[in-house]
């Protein structure tokens, strides 16, 4: 009996493919982020300071630490801080002003900037380079 044709992909597809993408991606950017953060503001980023930060414990922490290691992002040795490779900075600083433009954004349209800050969290992750283009354009910002 032959197999049934494959459907072909529905007109959605393509946004649920981009935001499949974004969640993989949303990890690296919140714990190169946080490194980056933490960095800044105590000289260095230890498990235990990240799995506060993140609110998990500190075997995820670990977990998803070898996984950036592994991808290249950051490195890191037992009983030591975890540092950012090149990389992990670039998507750090991209992280970052993806997550400012869009809370930024928010708040010009009238959002109140708890909440905005709050939403840019989540958002951020998801924009496309169009939309932030977008966005920068709108508030009268270029988006790089």
């Amino acid at each position: 009996m032959p197999r049934p044709a494959r459907p072909s992909p529905a007109p959605g597809a393509a946004g649920y493919k981009q935001t499949r993408s974004a969640h993989r991606q949303e990890t690296a950017e919140d714990y190169a982020l946080a490194i980056a953060r933490l960095v800044e503001q105590r000289g260095e980023a230890r498990v235990r300071d990240l799995a506060q930060v993140m609110g998990v414990s500190h075997v995820t922490v670990v977990r998803i630490v070898k996984r950036l290691s592994e991808e290249g992002l950051v490195t890191t040795e037992p009983y030591k801080p975890v540092a950012l490779t090149a990389a992990g900075r670039r998507l750090a600083d991209e992280a970052r002003k993806r997550h400012e433009l869009v809370r930024d954004f928010l708040i010009s349209i009238g959002v109140p900037a708890k909440v905005a800050a709050i939403d840019a969290e989540g958002m951020a992750h998801h924009v496309s380079e169009a939309t932030a283009r977008a966005m920068g354009r709108a508030m009268g910002k270029s988006s790089k």
